[in-house]
Protein backbone atom coordinates (compact mmCIF):
# COMPACT_ATOMS: atom_id res chain seq x y z
CA UNK A 1 0.00 0.00 0.00
CA UNK A 2 3.23 2.29 0.67
CA UNK A 3 5.04 1.09 -2.01
CA UNK A 4 8.49 1.25 -0.24
CA UNK A 5 7.81 4.95 0.02
CA UNK A 6 9.95 6.66 2.68
CA UNK A 7 7.96 7.49 6.06
CA UNK A 8 9.77 9.10 8.73
CA UNK A 9 8.62 8.58 12.12
CA UNK A 10 8.99 10.86 14.92
CA UNK A 11 7.96 8.98 18.57
CA UNK A 12 10.22 9.34 21.96
CA UNK A 13 8.34 6.45 23.53
CA UNK A 14 10.26 2.94 22.11
CA UNK A 15 7.21 1.13 22.20
CA UNK A 16 4.84 3.38 20.32
CA UNK A 17 7.60 3.84 17.74
CA UNK A 18 8.20 0.18 17.18
CA UNK A 19 4.86 -0.71 16.68
CA UNK A 20 4.17 1.96 14.05
CA UNK A 21 7.73 1.01 12.29
CA UNK A 22 6.30 -2.31 12.28
CA UNK A 23 2.77 -1.41 10.44
CA UNK A 24 5.23 0.65 8.20
CA UNK A 25 6.81 -2.43 7.11
CA UNK A 26 3.80 -4.23 6.97
CA UNK A 27 2.10 -1.70 4.54
CA UNK A 28 5.02 -2.54 2.35
CA UNK A 29 6.35 1.19 3.76
CA UNK A 30 10.19 2.23 4.22
CA UNK A 31 10.83 3.10 8.15
CA UNK A 32 12.70 6.60 8.32
CA UNK A 33 14.17 6.71 11.96
CA UNK A 34 12.63 6.72 14.65
CA UNK A 35 13.83 10.08 15.87
CA UNK A 36 12.91 10.83 19.81
CA UNK A 37 13.70 14.61 19.10
CA UNK A 38 12.89 17.78 16.80
CA UNK A 39 16.39 18.09 16.56
CA UNK A 40 17.13 14.04 15.34
CA UNK A 41 13.99 14.17 12.92
CA UNK A 42 15.63 17.94 11.02
CA UNK A 43 18.86 15.82 10.94
CA UNK A 44 17.08 13.12 9.24
CA UNK A 45 15.01 15.26 6.91
CA UNK A 46 17.99 17.69 6.02
CA UNK A 47 20.26 14.03 4.78
CA UNK A 48 17.46 11.96 2.92
CA UNK A 49 13.91 13.08 1.63
CA UNK A 50 10.89 11.19 3.02
CA UNK A 51 7.44 10.70 1.32
CA UNK A 52 5.20 11.39 4.64
CA UNK A 53 5.49 11.78 8.52
CA UNK A 54 3.84 10.24 11.88
CA UNK A 55 4.44 12.70 14.59
CA UNK A 56 4.23 12.65 18.15
CA UNK A 57 3.52 16.10 19.64
CA UNK A 58 5.74 16.58 22.74
CA UNK A 59 9.57 15.22 22.11
CA UNK A 60 12.56 14.68 24.04
CA UNK A 61 13.81 18.42 23.25
CA UNK A 62 10.49 20.52 22.41
CA UNK A 63 7.24 19.73 21.09
CA UNK A 64 7.03 18.69 17.26
CA UNK A 65 5.62 22.89 15.83
CA UNK A 66 9.16 23.80 13.90
CA UNK A 67 9.54 20.00 11.98
CA UNK A 68 5.57 20.12 11.35
CA UNK A 69 5.83 23.49 9.89
CA UNK A 70 9.38 22.03 7.82
CA UNK A 71 7.51 19.19 6.57
CA UNK A 72 4.43 21.33 5.61
CA UNK A 73 6.33 23.44 3.57
CA UNK A 74 8.33 20.39 1.78
CA UNK A 75 5.04 19.52 0.82
CA UNK A 76 5.62 16.53 2.98
CA UNK A 77 1.67 14.90 4.32
CA UNK A 78 1.50 13.96 8.30
CA UNK A 79 -0.53 13.37 10.76
CA UNK A 80 -0.37 14.36 14.64
CA UNK A 81 -0.54 11.31 16.88
CA UNK A 82 -0.40 12.58 20.33
CA UNK A 83 -2.31 12.07 23.96
CA UNK A 84 -2.24 15.56 24.89
CA UNK A 85 -3.49 16.79 21.72
CA UNK A 86 -1.75 19.29 18.94
CA UNK A 87 0.45 22.00 20.69
CA UNK A 88 -1.08 25.81 20.56
CA UNK A 89 1.77 26.86 18.58
CA UNK A 90 1.58 24.58 15.90
CA UNK A 91 -2.54 24.72 15.53
CA UNK A 92 -2.13 28.80 14.80
CA UNK A 93 0.90 28.03 12.00
CA UNK A 94 -1.28 25.03 10.74
CA UNK A 95 -4.89 24.87 11.83
CA UNK A 96 -5.98 21.77 9.65
CA UNK A 97 -3.24 19.48 11.17
CA UNK A 98 -4.18 16.03 10.95
CA UNK A 99 -4.51 14.30 14.80
CA UNK A 100 -5.07 10.93 15.80
CA UNK A 101 -5.32 10.47 19.59
CA UNK A 102 -3.17 8.13 21.51
CA UNK A 103 -4.20 5.25 22.69
CA UNK A 104 -4.61 4.43 18.53
CA UNK A 105 -3.28 1.15 16.79
CA UNK A 106 -0.43 1.91 14.21
CA UNK A 107 -3.05 0.62 11.90
CA UNK A 108 -5.23 3.61 12.54
CA UNK A 109 -2.65 5.68 12.67
CA UNK A 110 -0.96 4.25 9.27
CA UNK A 111 -4.70 4.41 7.69
CA UNK A 112 -4.95 8.04 8.02
CA UNK A 113 -1.48 8.81 7.23
CA UNK A 114 -2.10 7.55 3.72
CA UNK A 115 -5.38 9.07 3.30
CA UNK A 116 -3.45 12.40 3.78
CA UNK A 117 -0.80 11.03 1.23
CA UNK A 118 -3.61 10.19 -1.48
CA UNK A 119 -5.60 13.22 -0.44
CA UNK A 120 -8.60 11.70 0.71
Amino acid sequence: MLGKQPVLIVEDEFLIALELASEVEAMDGCVVGPAASVADAIAILDQQPVSAAILDANLTDRDVTPLAIALAELGVPFVVHSAVGIPHELTLALPDVPFVAKPASARAVIARLISRMTGQ
